[in-house]
């Protein structure tokens, strides 16, 4: 169903993104993968025809810019951007300090409006066009012990949301993806987070993050691919300025 189009995906090395761009390359999408690191970026490509690894830093403004402009130079104008590249560090708001606020906001909120910016003139060129940011339940909410994570995600959400109203009527849809906690790699970073902050076992620091999802378990990364996919198919056009909870029940606020 997406034979011809070019797909974006940031942070599509590994989990979510990576379930996501498999997920588009599988539906027949062309889909530029990027990340910090070139070897997980090509290894994904070995494995999934239709992937195509490029390294790209999203808080550098000027490589996006360049390297999008490569990109579109190669398989041309892109019509899905998934804005997913992320980290996820927790503390809370009285002992963050300004380094570890800048490099959230770097990553999480700027990275997310340099990807989209860079991409969208080639979008614009076409008739139609998806964009899905990665957000988190934290932007519905906030969450305990992270407070810039939380302002980040926010952020996504405020920024996805304009951007639908900025273009109501034309043939592009903006959208978020609110996921809980999913099974990556990240879990497992939490995990000697959360143990050592609050003086538990490692069996007990997961159970943490499960039992915050409602469903009591935690998220599949193809669950989430499966949501972005769905907004991306027939009959998804009238979806737009949403966010999506994937999170086991209704998350609330």
């Amino acid at each position: 169903m997406l034979q011809g189009k070019h797909a974006l995906v940031t942070g599509g090395g590994t989990g979510i993104g990576l379930a996501i761009a498999q997920a588009l390359a599988g539906a027949g999408a062309d889909v530029t993968i990027t990340g910090r690191r070139m070897d997980a970026l090509a290894e994904a490509a070995r494995h999934t025809i239709g992937l195509h690894p490029m390294v790209m830093d999203v808080t550098d403004e000027a490589a996006v810019e360049a390297r999008v402009a490569e990109a579109v130079a190669q398989r041309g104008p892109i019509q899905i951007v998934i804005a997913n590249a992320g980290i996820a560090e927790g503390r809370k708001a009285h002992k963050t300090d300004t380094a570890l606020w800048r490099r959230i906001m770097a990553t999480n909120l700027d990275g997310a409006f340099f990807t989209i910016r860079a991409a969208m003139p080639s979008m614009l060129q076409t008739d139609w066009g998806r964009v899905i940011a990665i957000s988190s339940i934290a932007g519905l909410r906030g969450l305990p012990g992270g407070g810039a994570y939380s302002a980040s995600k926010h952020g996504v959400i405020g920024l996805i949301r304009s951007m639908s109203e900025d273009f109501l009527g034309a043939p592009y849809t903006f959208n978020s993806i609110c996921p809980g906690y999913v099974d990556t790699d990240i879990i497992t970073r939490n995990i000697d987070t959360i143990k050592d902050r609050a003086g538990i076992s490692a069996e007990a620091a997961l159970q943490v993050m499960t039992d915050a999802n409602r469903h009591k378990r935690l998220i599949a990364a193809e669950e989430v691919a499966a949501a972005a996919l769905w907004l991306c198919g027939p009959g998804s056009g009238s979806v737009n300025g949403q966010e999506i909870q994937i999170a086991g029940g209704q998350v609330v606020g």
